[in-house]
């Protein structure tokens, strides 16, 4: 996380799970959240004599899920070209979004919450059509660049295709955890 780069792997999971950073230097204790961390490539919020001290992720939720993928060119680097982290909730019977989250990496200066799409989530059906949707309001904050891993337009394409993806591996995984959950799970 301290090293800021856009294409790394653990930061978009950290944004979807809103996660929290925990500060501390010489002027005391801070908290920052995941996706306010990465400032610019290389760069994030830490000043003089700071250090990142922790990161505390919300408790699990009833009902949801998560997942990460990326893009890789096989015989080239280790580094992503684009990549998409998913966090989403389900209602009781599994079959409506009631909360999301996403992150894409790889596509902009930093890793991004992609906000818009993840509020548009929220109620709908979760179903291929509708993470098809999520996936073209994803792309609206892909702001990447070409370089020797993949043009701008090949990533804002992969962004939309890495997020139908991981919304519908997270449904998929809160759904087989539903099914075999107690049938009288404690409230929430």
């Amino acid at each position: 996380m301290c090293n800021a780069s856009p294409a790394a792997d653990s930061i978009p999971a950290l944004i979807a799970h809103d996660t929290v950073a925990h500060v501390a230097g010489p002027g005391g204790t801070r908290t920052i959240a995941a996706e306010s961390f990465c400032t610019a490539p290389g760069r994030n919020v830490l000043e003089r004599g700071e250090v990142l001290v922790g990161l505390k992720f919300p408790p699990p939720a009833f009902r949801a899920s998560s997942c990460y993928q990326r893009f890789i060119p096989r015989n080239e680097m280790d580094i992503a070209v684009a990549g998409a982290a998913s966090w989403i909730a389900l209602n009781e019977t599994g079959e409506t979004i009631q909360e999301a989250r996403l992150a894409l990496a790889a596509v902009a200066p930093t890793p991004v919450l992609a906000e818009e799409a993840g509020r548009w989530l929220a109620g709908k059906p979760a179903t291929t059509e509708t993470f098809a949707e999520a996936g073209e309001l994803a792309k609206k904050v892909a702001s990447p660049i070409d370089d020797v891993r993949g043009t701008a337009e090949y990533r804002v394409h992969l962004t939309g295709v890495l997020t139908k993806r991981t919304l519908a591996e997270a449904v998929r995984r809160a759904r087989a955890a539903l099914a075999s959950s107690d049938p009288d799970p404690p409230s929430e």
